[in-house]
């Protein structure tokens, strides 16, 4: 009977935090300390949790890495297309695209992972290659609809789309690579500027 003298209180189930909890806490570790240094047992430590039910739910750091970078790019995909879908010209939304696309500085957190998950993809299995994928993906056809949509309404030079999508999205790869590990000359203001005179020449 409930409440009788002598009773042993229920005992409290030791529930998993949420896993968006998760993986906010590791992309907050990685910014604060950078990729090197996060370890199953320090994030379960701020999470509350063993480092063996960390393992248990994401069977492997690698496994943890990804979906924090999913979790990371389902975050900026809001904001692209928050940017994206503002009534504003063509233009002003590609350098919106090309804001959230470069690294807001040396190590942030997003690319951070972002190197070191496609450094290690040669020693991951063919499903995880293509989550990754699918990330460039989801950049790409953005990147093409607006490239279409500005041809359309004659406010950007006339190409072919697709084809120029990947060349610009090289670009953007090897200028926000150098942004990311701090090279010289590759602030990131610097590039920005050099992106949009590129723009201007080949869409204007």
């Amino acid at each position: 009977m409930t409440g009788a003298a002598g009773a042993k209180p229920p005992r409290r189930r030791n529930t998993a935090p949420p896993r968006e909890a998760v993986l906010a806490a590791a992309m907050a570790s990685i910014a604060e300390r950078g990729l090197e240094r996060l370890t199953m047992a320090g994030l379960g430590r701020e999470v509350g949790m063993s480092s063996g039910h960390l393992l248990y739910y994401f069977h492997s750091k690698d496994e943890l890495l990804l979906q924090t970078l999913e979790w990371s790019e389902e975050q900026l995909g809001m904001d692209r297309r928050a940017a994206l879908g503002r009534q504003v010209p063509v233009r002003t939304r590609l350098d919106a695209y090309v804001d959230l696309y470069v690294p807001a500085g040396p190590r942030d957190p997003h690319w951070a992972l972002w190197l070191e998950l496609w450094n290690r993809s040669h020693a991951v299995d063919e499903p995880a290659r293509a989550r990754l994928l699918d990330i460039e993906l989801s950049w790409h056809r953005d990147l093409v609809a607006l490239l279409v949509e500005g041809a359309s309404r004659g406010e950007l030079r006339a190409v072919d789309a697709d084809r120029f999508a990947t060349r610009l999205r090289a670009l953007l790869d090897g200028f926000s690579t150098h942004v990311a590990m701090a090279l010289p000359g590759s602030e990131r203001s610097q590039v920005l500027t050099q992106i949009g005179e590129f723009l201007d020449e080949s869409l204007g």
